[in-house]
Parts: C-alpha cells; structure tokens; sequence
C-alpha cells in the first residue's frame, strides 16, 4: 500500500532545491514535496497560518542557512510541529553539528553527496521509525563517541531485552523489523524503545546508540 508523505525542504541553493525535487519525484512511495522555502525564519513563520493537510511529515533541513542557522532552527521546528519528524541534509560533516543535530532531536544525518534513492530510502526509514545516517556519519558516532565517558556496567542502565533492541537499532533495524527478530510485537518493541530513550535521558536511536557506546554499554571495535 502506497503512502503519501509530506516533505518541507528547506534548502537556500536553488540548484540543490531542483536536485532534491527531482529525487523525490521519482519516488515509488508517493513521497510528495509539498514546500520549499531558502530560509528557516521563513519556513517556521509558514507554519503559523498552515492548514493541518499541508503540515509536513518530515523536514529535509539544511544546517548552512542565510540568516538563522539549521542547528538553531531545530528547535522551532520540534515546538511548532512536535509529530514533524526531521532529516539533517548538508555538506557538514562536522562532529559538532552532528552531535548537536542530533542531541536536539534530527532524526537522520545525511550529506549532500547521498544519491537520489539514499534520500528517498532515509525519509522511507525515518516515517518507518528508524534513524538513518550517513555511513561515514554512522562510523564517527560508533567509534569516537564510544571514547567519550567513562564505563559503566549495561546492567546497571538497561535491562537485557532493552540491551537487545538497542544493539538491534545500531544495526539500522527499524522496530517492526526488530519486533520480527525477536517475535515479540511491534507495540512491545515500541515500549522498550521508550524506555531506552528515558534511561539514557536521549530522544532518537542515533543518540541512544552513540552515547551507549560513549558510556561503555557497547563494547569497542576491533
């Protein structure tokens, strides 16, 4: 069954605006980019006189923005639309924005070179509940965070089946794949991931998932 999901882009290159058009255009998803806006202020203030059909699922948000930044921008956006969910889509790689970004609740963290179906894939994945990244992304948060604090003991955090789901996430595993791992139901793995988020005191998997690792939950790699 088809969905239709709403895109906001805010993105100030026009040419990059076309770009992300064109990608979502070709969906099979019958994703739909329903605005696009070169600023954030402008964007935000939109949302004011918005009919409720035209509110966005999901936002497609640049960091490198003319007049308020996207990181700043961030939290306008949870306050005025809290269901609207949020995809980081910028050139920065940089450990500060990404840390940011995501601490102040961006569900994905993409780079500018993501090819077309990356970026349909991620606002696939994110309105499926999970927490997409950039690989080389990804591989920042698994093996520098986890040098970050000191360790502590995962019994001492999280319970087992909440260890389980949560290395489960690290994988990528949305829940309704982590519920058929595990046969357990998808509203079971919905709880634990709640749980998990209130434990550690962060609100999406990438977070959760890096600072297990900066806290000693996870073990270090190779």
């Amino acid at each position: 069954m088809k969905r239709n999901i709403k895109v906001m882009l805010v993105e100030d290159h026009a040419g990059y605006r076309e770009v992300v058009t064109r990608a979502l255009l070709t969906s099979k998803e019958e994703i739909k980019l329903i605005s696009q806006f070169a600023t954030a202020e402008i964007a935000i203030r939109s949302l004011h006189d918005m009919a409720p059909r035209a509110i966005p699922d999901l936002v497609l948000l640049d960091l490198n923005l003319p007049g308020l930044p996207g990181l700043e921008a961030i939290p306008y956006f949870k306050k005025s639309i809290p269901d609207t969910e949020i995809i980081i889509l910028t050139q920065s790689d940089n450990e500060d924005d990404i840390v940011k970004a995501i601490t102040l609740g961006a569900k994905g963290y993409l780079l500018k070179s993501a090819t077309a179906n990356q970026i349909r894939e991620a606002i696939i994945t994110v309105m499926d509940g999970g927490a997409p990244l950039d690989p080389s992304i990804a591989k920042f948060i698994l093996n520098t965070f986890k040098t970050r604090l000191p360790k502590v003991t995962p019994e001492n955090v999280l319970s087992n089946r909440e260890m389980e789901i949560l290395s489960l996430l690290a994988e990528g595993l949305v829940k309704k794949e982590i519920a058929e791992r595990l046969s357990i139901s998808s509203h079971t793995v919905i709880t634990h991931v709640r749980h998990i988020y209130e434990k550690l005191k962060v609100p999406n998997a990438p977070s959760a998932v890096s600072k297990a690792y900066r806290i000693g939950l996870f073990p270090p790699k190779g």
